[in-house]
């Protein structure tokens, strides 16, 4: 099956200018793509799309994906725990609604209940239900010991030999990528984010065993001793580290060329424009929400400047940060970290392709065909990336998600 999009304005995902252009897809992927007004005029196709101007660029990626995070915009859940049955629901729709506005790959942060990312995955990947690509993750992994964690099964036990036991459960399970809780959370408990929830020798042993067995770690650390331990586990991604000293900023430096930042703001505005019923006290976590932003100020733009590969994703799935909103992160990025528009969308393209370790996140030969037609200039305005209705194509290896109107 083959495809030629004419008449595009192109945006490379590795931040070049539009220029005039066409794509061949052949297939799953991305056989040609063509500069200039007449580009693959003369080739023969099954389909051919003509995007009259509007902008062809690749599908975006959703760095920090919580899809068993039930809400979303639309449908809002004010229990944070779901019946299973209910929580696959929720997930499988979170899963469409992310493909529904723009996210075309996902590596998740964390689910809520074992086995159902790997499920959805497969599913996925299958056909059998519409979502982004995904790296699939377990339970977020907290010790035993850790407030309301049940004890004594493979998620919390303590010790190396228990680490080393989970990283084996997950990868017989089909696990991407294990969640660790490395320290606290001050917006659920204050005074939290600084507490460590691991050893050395626990996290020395996730990395060696994770490096092992093919797998990827993700980390949530706010302060410099869990982005230690995170960086010399060898995470591949870590997320928050809003309390980064000097010494930490310069190791997530050293470590640029392996690990990527997700400092996910996208929770902590919301959490600030937050208006809680009166019985709902959110007062603690739109006080984390406004530390965290003034140090993140500095900190993103410090860490940009010296080439840590720093991606969008904000833990979206709450039910004041519901999944369908994630476009947010791109002007939340212009706007609080002084990126332009062009180098917020590399960022949710080109580097989170990277991070997925798939040939995705560019518009360029040999690439998968995961593509999007905007109606606009997003490297104008990365704003209207957030209203799905601006989303003329949606197309995931060559398949069209949503077709363009004749």
């Amino acid at each position: 099956m083959r495809t030629v999009i004419r008449n595009a304005r192109i945006f490379d995902g590795a931040g070049r200018a539009l220029a005039d252009g066409a794509v061949l897809i052949d297939g799953d992927g991305i056989a040609k793509v063509g500069l200039g007004p007449d580009a693959l005029a003369d080739v023969d196709a099954d389909t051919v799309i003509d995007a009259a101007g509007r902008t062809l660029m690749p599908g975006m990626v959703e760095a920090h994906a919580h899809l068993t995070w039930g809400s979303s915009v639309e449908k809002i859940y004010h229990q944070f725990v779901l019946p299973p049955e209910e929580l696959k629901v929720a997930a499988w729709r979170n899963a469409r609604v992310l493909l529904d506005h723009g996210f075309t790959s996902a590596y998740s942060a964390g689910a809520l209940a074992d086995g159902v990312e790997v499920e959805l995955a497969r599913a996925i990947e299958a056909g059998e239900t519409p979502g982004p690509r995904l790296v699939p993750s377990t339970l977020e992994r907290s010790p035993e010991g850790a407030e309301g964690v049940e004890t004594g099964d493979v998620f919390n036990g303590r010790g190396p030999d228990a680490i080393r036991r989970f990283v084996a459960y997950c990868k017989d399970e089909g696990i991407g990528s294990i969640k660790l809780v490395v320290s606290g959370e001050d917006a659920l408990k204050p005074g939290t984010a600084k507490d460590m929830l691991y050893t050395a020798e626990e996290m020395e042993a996730a990395g060696a065993a994770a490096s092992d067995a093919g797998l990827w770690i993700a980390a949530h650390a706010y302060y410099p001793e869990a982005i230690d331990l995170a960086l010399k586990a060898g995470a591949r991604i870590i997320y928050h580290a809003s309390y980064a000293d000097e010494a930490a900023a310069d190791a997530m430096v050293a470590a640029k060329d392996t690990t990527f930042y997700a400092p996910s703001p996208g929770v902590s505005i919301a959490a600030l424009e937050a208006t809680p019923p009166p019985h709902i006290d959110m007062s603690a976590a739109k006080a984390s929400a406004a530390e965290r932003m003034e140090l993140e100020r500095k900190l993103v733009p410090a860490l940009k400047a010296r080439g840590v590969k720093i991606l969008i994703g904000g833990d979206y799935g709450f039910p004041f940060n519901p999944n369908g909103r994630n476009a947010r992160d791109l002007q939340i990025f212009v706007d609080h970290f002084g990126y332009t528009p062009t180098e917020a969308l590399v960022a949710a393209t080109r580097l989170g392709g990277e991070l997925m370790g798939l040939p995705v996140g560019e518009v360029k030969e040999g690439y998968l065909a995961d593509l999007l037609l905007v109606d606009g200039d997003p490297t104008e305005d990365v704003a209207i990336l957030q209203d799905k209705a601006r989303l003329a194509m949606i197309m995931k290896g060559g398949v069209l998600h949503k077709a363009p109107a004749a």
